[in-house]
């Protein structure tokens, strides 16, 4: 079992910055592929980005490229995203989550993710 607690929502104005921090607990963190997804109020949840086990392969949405940066900390089971210039359409709460298959390759289908935090609300004004 692994339990997922994120942190560090908020309310920014555009081209502001945020970072998004998970906490994981569960012995087998480091060997599990971590994402981040959100959902905006009327839409379905859709992928932000997600990073490997071992770090050192990431994937993002087009819309997010060059703006967010996943990493991860596997030494203190944690992830963050960072979010730079952020624009209204990010709005949305966005949830940390985890591909229960140990060792897997990056997926970004919500159905692959067996593990999710309760969410964290970030809005972004004009």
């Amino acid at each position: 079992q692994v339990q997922l607690v994120e942190s560090g929502g908020g309310l920014v104005q555009a081209g502001g910055s945020l970072r998004l921090s998970c906490a994981a607990s569960g012995r087998t963190f480091s060997r599990l592929v971590m994402g981040w997804f959100r959902q905006a109020p009327g839409k379905e949840r859709e992928f932000v980005a997600a990073i490997s086990w071992s770090g050192g392969s990431t994937k993002y949405v087009d819309s997010v490229k060059g703006r967010f940066t996943i990493s991860r900390d596997n030494a203190k089971n944690t992830m963050s995203l960072q979010m730079n210039s952020l624009k209204p359409e990010d709005t949305a709460v966005y949830y940390c989550a985890a591909d229960g298959a140990l060792g897997s390759k990056i997926r970004v289908g919500v159905p692959s993710y067996d593990y999710w935090g309760q969410g964290t609300q970030v809005t972004v004004s004009l």
